[in-house]
């Protein structure tokens, strides 16, 4: 899914505005043509409607937009076309010597901007219905915008010189803000990098490819969703899980249901003693999506590869990274060598220790690995036996029901904001939940909480927005997570890792709806790549602290919060093996990149083993993991997966920064949201480090938290 920094000129609906978490720790339609058959079917008796408004005024409008049957997707997706197509003819029509920043590039931001919400909204609809046919003619009409977006928007000749032509005339007249002018240099570099100055001919064919891609895109993605993997095993295959978590499974006749959501096969992979039901069910969940979006990753690769030769660019992955903080893709390729360098004694030595106290019925292969359905399984051994940390008995302290309203208290105290829960039912599940934020008495935002996994639902944890901040109109976003969920005999109990996850996405809601820019391409999360995470892994870090342990913890059944000999245990383990986790990360970041690098050939399963063998040697290789078929950051961030590990070195720099004035300081926390939050993507990331900080950034705090 991709997020782009922006002057929404490129808009790439299907995940324009979806920011997703890293991979967890576990070790684990149409074509073209058709969508420009759609595309051409589009005619003046499709009445443009206002059914999408310019501002959301009260809480039932969200779940009115949200109120969509599979009859009316289609037929509102043509009206919002038609209704941009209209405001683009208008745009296009003034003369070169009339072109204004109002009537040209600001108008220009409006229509794209509404273009983008209801791609948003379509695409969310995608993730979370549970009817399939809403899914699909939303996907189909995911398609239709991305194919209107192409060819109308990011690939439109006239557009640019239409822009271009206020460039070169009243651009250098006008009294403009920084922000705008800003957004018109930006613009035009995206044109540019788009193309547009290349001959008709590569016009036409870098056309056909973006369509493609998206077409590809958003199948991988469904592809990935849809895939319902499970496996059936006795009661006595499931040794080492709590009963509680076995009476929450299903059963048929005297089998017991694995699925491969996030919260069953992290409790399989990390507590059950018995390995062959570790093994069968790792097998099951590293090989979703497999064998269709192995194939249609090729043509990914090879599609992307096309078009950044036709765009005069060495590889995808330096058409991607020169719009980033990095800029070059040898930048990137020196921070992670040098990271991998600095993390590379610590790996050596946790191995080492995991692999001198193996917990009973664990074995090496013959040359002295790790089977990779092993490794979680020791992690959690060796905590338990050495740092007397069960994450198990740590979860008691965080049932669901009681722990999100604590986060959000935090949150309230330190951004200085009003959060309120709104008792309003009728959106695409009875579990959602709306969320409304003001600050200084003004409405800000509206958000969607989505967080328990169930059949066809996104997999993972992100958060969309629907509309961006803009003067006098809040945003909406959506957080989506797979929590586990409440039942009736026992309440949902949140692993550490899943509270730091909630803050996290949380943290990229907040990016949102505290968005104070001008203009909606530069609101909230559309910012450069490797910097979106910056501020959600800083947030990260609240959920560390001792005191925010204590306010967010309560016992599901006596209500204590966690004592300090618990959480002095608890942030033992923070260190405990960030030698491994890095290099992991070091192994995605690879596959990202090397997958985009020059050549259209390439096998992500063979990629994806030879960096395991030189990143992570101490893990058998297993030919049967085809993890990368899931790997839906390979779509969205494309060879951007550095960005993770180049916006924590910023994301501790700050959070050390920020401490020292206190967690919960409204005063910071209004400096942060107002010089960092609230100023979005419309000035360079650097600079906003370097204001806030007072001093050039570093990665002193980086390291000093992985302990080395």
């Amino acid at each position: 899914m991709t997020l782009k920094k922006c002057t929404c000129i490129y808009v790439i609906i299907a995940g324009l505005a979806v920011i997703c978490l890293a991979v967890t720790n576990l070790d684990i339609m149409q074509g073209p043509d058709s969508m420009q058959t759609m595309t051409e079917s589009i005619t003046t008796s499709v009445p443009t409607t206002r059914f999408l408004p310019q501002a959301i005024a009260k809480p039932e409008e969200i779940r009115d937009l949200f109120a969509l049957d599979a009859q009316s997707i289609m037929p509102r997706t043509q009206a919002i076309i038609q209704e941009a197509e209209q405001a683009l003819d208008e745009l296009l029509a003034i003369p070169a010597a009339e072109r204004t920043f109002a009537n040209t590039m600001r108008a220009l931001d409006s229509f794209t901007a509404r273009i983008s919400s209801w791609g948003a909204l379509l695409h969310t609809l995608t993730m979370v219905s549970t009817e399939k046919d809403i899914r699909d003619i939303a996907q189909q009409a995911v398609l239709l915008l991305e194919a209107f977006s192409i060819e109308k928007l990011s690939q439109n000749k006239e557009l640019y010189h239409a822009v271009t032509a206020y460039h070169d005339t009243n651009f250098v007249c006008e009294e403009l803000t920084h922000e705008e002018r800003y957004y018109v240099t930006e613009t035009i570099k995206d044109f540019k990098r788009a193309g547009l100055e290349l001959s008709d001919e590569i016009q036409e064919q870098v056309k056909a490819i973006k369509k493609e891609l998206a077409d590809a895109s958003l199948i991988f993605q469904t592809t990935i969703n849809t895939d319902q993997r499970s496996i059936k095993v006795p009661r006595e295959a499931l040794a080492g899980l709590t009963d509680a978590f076995i009476a929450s499974l299903q059963k048929e006749g005297d089998l017991y249901i694995l699925g491969t959501d996030t919260p069953t096969v992290t409790q399989v992979l990390e507590h059950v003693s018995v390995e062959a039901t570790r093994k069968a069910l790792k097998h099951e969940y590293v090989n979703r999506g497999y064998p269709s979006n192995s194939e249609l990753l090729k043509k990914i690769i090879a599609l992307r590869d096309k078009l950044a030769q036709l765009l005069g660019y060495e590889s995808y992955a330096a058409l991607e990274i020169e719009d980033s903080m990095a800029k070059t893709v040898p930048t990137v390729e020196q921070f992670l060598r040098d990271l991998a360098q600095r993390v590379e004694p610590k790996v050596a030595t946790e191995m080492a220790e995991l692999q001198a106290d193996l917990p009973e019925g664990v074995t090496l292969t013959e040359s002295g690995q790790f089977k990779s359905w092993d490794l979680g399984y020791v992690k959690e051994s060796y905590k338990k036996k050495h740092l007397q940390i069960d994450e198990r008995e740590i979860a008691e302290y965080f049932p669901v029901e009681k722990t999100i309203p604590a986060l959000l208290k935090i949150y309230e105290e330190f951004f200085n904001i009003q959060l309120s829960e709104v008792p309003l039912k009728g959106f695409w599940h009875p579990e959602v939940r709306l969320i409304t934020m003001h600050k200084d008495g003004e409405l800000k935002g509206y958000l969607l909480l989505d967080l328990h996994p169930r059949p066809f639902k996104y997999t993972h944890a992100c958060e969309i927005d629907i509309y961006k901040a803009r003067p006098n109109s809040p945003a909406v976003a959506v957080v989506l997570a797979n929590f586990p969920k409440p039942t009736a005999d026992a309440p949902g109990l949140l692993k550490h890792n899943d509270v730091v996850t909630f803050f996290h996405e949380f943290g990229h809601a907040i990016h949102d709806l505290l968005s104070a820019t001008e203009l909606v391409g530069f609101a909230g999360t559309n910012v450069k790549r490797d910097f979106v995470e910056m501020p959600s892994q800083m947030l990260e870090e609240w959920i560390w602290d001792p005191e925010m342990l204590k306010r967010v913890s309560s016992h599901y059944k006596t209500g204590e919060p966690l004592s300090d000999e618990l959480i002095d245990r608890l942030r033992a383990v923070k260190n405990f093996n960030t030698g491994d986790f890095v290099q992991r990360q070091l192994s995605f970041a690879e596959l990202s990149l090397r997958s985009f690098a020059a050549g259209a050939d390439k096998d992500p399963h063979a990629l994806k083993e030879s960096i395991n063998k030189k990143l992570r040697p101490y893990i058998a290789i297993d030919p049967d993991d085809h993890f990368e078929a899931s790997f839906g950051h390979l779509t969205g961030y494309g060879a951007r997966y550095y960005g993770y590990l180049w916006s924590k070195v910023f994301a501790l720099d700050m959070f050390d920064y920020i401490k020292q004035y206190g967690l919960v300081n409204p005063e910071i926390g209004s400096r942060y949201a107002d010089e960092i939050l609230g100023k979005g993507g419309s000035v360079d990331p650097e600079v906003l480090l370097t204001n806030f900080l007072g001093r050039k950034p570093n990665s002193n705090a980086f390291f000093r938290d992985l302990g080395i």
